[in-house]
C-alpha cells in the first residue's frame, strides 16, 4: 500500500549549530516558518514512511543536543586490580584520549580517542566515574561504546572480573543534575 502524502512537523528553538547530511534519503524539507521544519514524503511505501520518522527523530536529537547537550556516565568497577584511567587532550588534534591501565591486572595500555566534540572529565561527586559530554548524540554514544568495547572481558567469567559499564545517559540539564546523580540503572 502506498501512502500518497506523509508529513512530520518539528518546532525548532533558537541557538546552536549542528549539521548532518541526509541527502541520501528521499524526503523533502520545508521551512514554512522560521522555527518550524516540515519533513514530507510523497508516494512512499511503509519503509519510506519509517525513514521519515527516523529523519524526524535524528533532527529532534540534534535539537536536544544543541539546546541541552548529552552526557554519558561510566563507572569503572573492579574486584581486585584497581583500574587506572588517565585523560589527556592531544595538542595536535584537540581530541581527548583515554588511557586505561591495569585492567584485569594486564600490562597492556588501552587507548581510546574520543570523537570530535566530545569532552570527558572525571566525576567530582563519585569515585571511579567518568562523564562524557557533547552536543552530538552519535559522537558521545560512540565514544562511550568505544571505551566499553575496548574493555570487554574475553575468555573469563564476566561475573568475577572487572569492567567499565555505561551506567547512565541523558540530555544534560543543570536543574536535573541532583535527581539524576542518584540514578544507577541501565538506560
Amino acid at each position: 500500500m502506498k501512502y500518497l502524502h506523509s508529513a512530520e512537523i518539528l518546532k525548532v528553538p533558537e541557538g546552536g549549530k549542528l549539521t548532518k547530511d541526509l541527502s541520501h534519503l528521499s524526503v523533502c524539507f520545508a521551512l514554512p516558518k522560521k522555527d518550524t521544519i516540515v519533513i514530507e514524503l510523497h508516494h512512499g511505501v511503509r519503509k519510506h514512511v519509517a525513514a521519515l520518522r527516523t529523519v524526524r527523530t535524528l533532527i529532534y536529537n540534534m535539537i536536544i543536543g544543541v539546546t541541552k547537550g548529552f552526557r554519558y556516565k561510566m563507572r569503572y568497577v573492579y574486584a581486585h586490580f584497581p583500574i587506572n584511567v588517565n585523560l589527556e587532550k592531544n595538542s595536535e588534534t584537540g581530541l581527548f584520549e583515554v588511557e586505561i591501565r591495569n585492567f584485569i591486572g594486564e600490562k597492556i595500555v588501552r587507548r581510546v580517542t574520543m570523537h570530535e566534540g566530545v569532552d570527558i572529565e572525571v566525576s567530582k561527586n563519585m569515585k571511579d566515574e567518568i562523564q562524557l559530554t557533547g552536543i552530538s548524540l552519535e559522537n558521545v554514544s560512540q565514544s562511550a561504546a568505544d571505551i566499553q568495547q575496548i574493555c570487554r572481558v574475553r575468555n573469563k567469567d564476566i561475573r568475577k572480573v572487572s569492567s567499565i559499564p555505561c551506567m547512565d545517559r541523558h540530555p544534560f540539564s543543570p536543574c536535573r543534575v541532583e535527581k539524576l546523580l542518584t540514578r544507577a540503572e541501565w538506560v
